[in-house]
């Protein structure tokens, strides 16, 4: 009888981590055009090796600019997101504070379609916020149009692009979902949902843009996290949810709500901030240049 392996099929036929005979897994990558496979011993090795294929590697050279002006492509998915805190008198080495708001927000551009959603939370950190406004938007996109789509993610965040970019998050599965030795890892549950939901999508590319400047999605979704912000109740402790860990995030049939609703902004808020760039000068037909 065939041993059985572990074979993390990053393109082909379909894709993800199958326990499997090579003649069960052969199917689904012989003859498939640019199929990406490999077999392990272990699942956890198998599920790191995808982690880390599913990235888009930048040719030798190449470097991400944000001033490169790149013009949006049919059929492909743009994701803008951004997440902020106010840290209320707080300095260097200091913890956030309790009643201190943080906030997230996303922006969605398919062809002609656009939707964007945006939360906010007493005491997280801004680099919490960063990571689920990714997490949020990518389980949008999953749940709406075919993994298949090419999608384009355009965001501020070094600490988030750079952790799946240069492979920390396929290490830190490595070392089990630490930095090291005696070094636990911040945001574990959130990094943990994030390695669950990047396999899923076959195209996946990922840019960063200057916050705060000329972008035109990333003005949106910084507008609209500080509007979140605005809205919720100043220095009430009591309006902050609880964590949810990675695995309801990922698994969830709907988009998880971190956050109460009367602490996300309303439809009609959201359509004012598009309104409001359109009169500045943003917000122009998906076809345009941008500056990412």
């Amino acid at each position: 009888m065939a041993a059985e392996k572990f074979y993390a099929i990053a393109r082909g036929r379909k894709q993800g981590v199958f326990k499997t005979t090579w003649a069960q897994a052969k199917t689904l990558v012989e003859g498939f055009n640019g199929a990406r496979y490999k077999g392990f011993k272990s699942q956890t090795e198998a599920q790191a090796w995808l982690a880390e294929q599913q990235t888009t590697r930048p040719k030798t050279g190449a470097k991400t600019s944000s001033t490169a002006p790149v013009r949006h492509q049919a059929d492909t998915i743009y994701l803008y997101t951004d997440g902020g805190s106010r840290n209320t008198g707080n300095v260097n080495g200091q913890h956030v504070k309790v009643g201190d708001k943080a906030a997230w927000a996303y922006l969605i551009q398919y062809n002609d379609q656009e939707m964007s959603d945006s939360a906010g939370e007493f005491g997280a950190t801004n680099n919490k916020m960063e990571i689920t406004a990714l997490l949020e938007g990518l389980r949008y996109i999953a749940q709406t149009w075919p993994v298949t789509t090419p999608i384009v993610v355009i965001a501020d965040s070094q600490y988030v692009l750079n952790a799946i970019t240069k492979h920390w998050l396929a290490g830190w599965q490595r070392k089990g979902w630490t930095r090291g030795p005696g070094k636990p890892l911040a945001n574990k549950e959130l990094w943990q949902a994030l390695a669950q939901l990047l396999p899923r999508f076959s195209q996946i590319s990922y840019r960063w843009t200057k916050g705060h400047a000329t972008n035109h999605g990333n003005v949106f979704v910084d507008h609209a996290l500080n509007q979140t912000m605005d809205a919720m109740a100043a220095n009430n402790p009591s309006g902050r949810q609880e964590s949810v860990s990675g695995e309801q995030i990922a698994k969830s049939a709907k988009p998880v709500k971190s956050v109460a609703k009367s602490q996300r902004p309303s439809p009609e808020s959201m359509a004012s901030i598009r309104k409001t760039l359109k009169e500045m000068g943003y917000l122009q037909h998906k076809s345009e240049s941008e500056n990412n």
